[in-house]
């Protein structure tokens, strides 16, 4: 018999369970399962008033927010969109089937306001690694670091050259991502993180970069910086900050110490590429931090023209100088370049009889090396790219690259929405926090048993 479709006049009365629709296996209940935020609202009392129309709850913002950024929904109108469709979406943020959804421009104003304010995001994203702390997902013993390019929301079409633009604005006549790069000119981070003139500057977001850092078209910028635990690739901290290396490196180095005053926990070693090899990094890990660099040494010192290289010479700690193959002592003067070199010179007379002298210095007088002042830090990290386990941990960094894979292909964050360092930061803290989620529920989520029929 052919079926046919009810009458289009509906019931009178409906009896909907939101919660029996929804997958006992669906990503929404396993992220609700280790998700917890009923502190959000105490935390956030003191910047709500206490008369007037009721504000939307914070928890159902921060709780529709996670959900863009797990199930990679870019735009703040389609998540709401979306949320106002999918009766799953509507379970995870405890909404009715007839609740209203908060409208889009109720996030802008609230991520600007009264969630900067409190800085609640940054709150998540401890508390999401906290969790993962307690099970037993973070080991504590080795770190990696990197950082990643992702767009700004600059055109290269509207951008001014660098020697052009003046930092000379009034904050009160510009919009808020200009503001806030004004409010950051010294942090070591942005401002102040080069004194480099940048070829081109974007106004409507100057705290971009633009860089050709990944040989091909250049473009304007923001560095994620992630710093994570290998035993299962947990986002221990992610800061943002300029596409440039030396605001890279000193992202790494305060995420370091934010996590030792968070947590506690400091690692024994730490993994990096080349780029946070050089001395005053590895003076900050060795020398302060007593952390192993598990991190190529920049090398300049290496010569391919057939003459001696520095790692030719030895050096005599006890007696603070070098000695040539030939046996020949360079002493040096004492005196610290700017740099942070020292220099170290051989005499005239040794040099002039040596038979070594044309495979050392053939157009000199005398041979000259220099030792930079935190040279012993790099001896130790040179002592660790020769063990076993050095080549476990070259693989271990690799995690924090399939990171960022994710980042770019999964959660589709191959572009900032936002301007600005705060509207860069809280991107990449969400996605940190989202990233930590999906990890943390795919690892500690156990669905309820199936029920077994029975045998008659």
């Amino acid at each position: 018999m052919m079926g046919r479709r009810k009458s289009e006049q509906g019931q009178l009365f409906y009896a909907f369970d939101l919660d029996a629709v929804v997958p006992e296996d669906h990503q929404v209940r396993q992220i609700a399962a280790v998700l917890d935020l009923s502190w959000v609202r105490g935390e956030l009392a003191p910047h709500y008033s206490h008369t007037g129309r009721p504000s939307i709850d914070p928890e159902l913002m921060i709780r529709m927010l996670i959900l863009g950024y797990v199930f990679a929904i870019r735009s703040e109108r389609a998540l709401c969109r979306e949320v106002q469709l999918n009766l799953a979406y509507r379970w995870f943020c405890s909404l009715g089937i007839e609740d209203k959804i908060p409208d889009h421009s109720a996030f802008t104003r609230a991520r600007n306001e009264r969630f900067r304010e409190h800085d609640v995001f940054r709150r998540v994203f401890e508390r999401v690694v906290a969790n993962c702390i307690k099970a037993d997902l973070v080991g504590g013993t080795g770190f990696a670091v990197d950082a990643s390019l992702i767009a700004a929301d600059a055109n290269k079409c509207r951008s001014t050259p660098g020697d052009e633009w003046s930092r000379d604005i009034d904050p009160a006549t510009v919009e808020r991502a200009v503001q806030d790069y004004l409010a950051n000119l010294d942090n070591p981070a942005w401002g102040a993180a080069s004194d480099v003139v940048p070829k081109f500057v974007a106004p409507a977001d100057p705290a971009a970069q633009w860089t050709g850092a990944l040989r091909n078209a250049a473009f304007f910028a923001y560095a994620d910086n992630y710093l994570i635990d290998v035993k299962f690739g947990i986002i221990m901290d992610v800061e943002a900050s300029r596409a440039i290396r030396q605001a890279e490196v000193g992202a790494s180095q305060t995420m370091i110490e934010r996590t030792e005053a968070t947590f506690g926990i400091k690692p024994e070693w730490l993994a990096a590429d080349t780029a946070y090899g050089s001395a005053p990094n590895l003076h900050f890990l060795v020398d302060q931090k007593d952390i192993a660099p598990h991190i190529p040494v920049i090398e300049k010192s290496q010569r391919d023209d057939g003459t001696f290289s520095r790692s030719d010479f030895t050096y005599d700690a006890e007696h603070d100088v070098y000695v040539c193959p030939n046996g020949t002592i360079l002493r040096t003067n004492g005196r610290l370049r700017d740099d942070g070199m020292y220099a170290y010179y051989s005499r005239v007379s040794d040099c002039k009889t040596c038979s070594f002298k044309l495979r050392c210095c053939a157009k000199t007088p005398e041979r000259k090396i220099t030792r930079h002042q935190y040279e012993a830090a790099r001896d130790v990290a040179r002592a660790v790219a020769k063990t076993d386990a050095y080549e476990q941990t070259r693989r271990d960094r690799k995690k924090v690259e399939m990171l960022f894979a994710h980042l770019k292909r999964i959660l589709r964050m191959g572009r900032l929405r936002l301007r600005g360092p705060a509207g860069a930061q809280f991107e990449f803290t969400f996605a940190a926090i989202a990233q930590n989620l999906r990890r943390l529920a795919k690892l500690t989520f156990r669905p309820p048993d199936a029920a077994v029929p029975r045998v008659a």
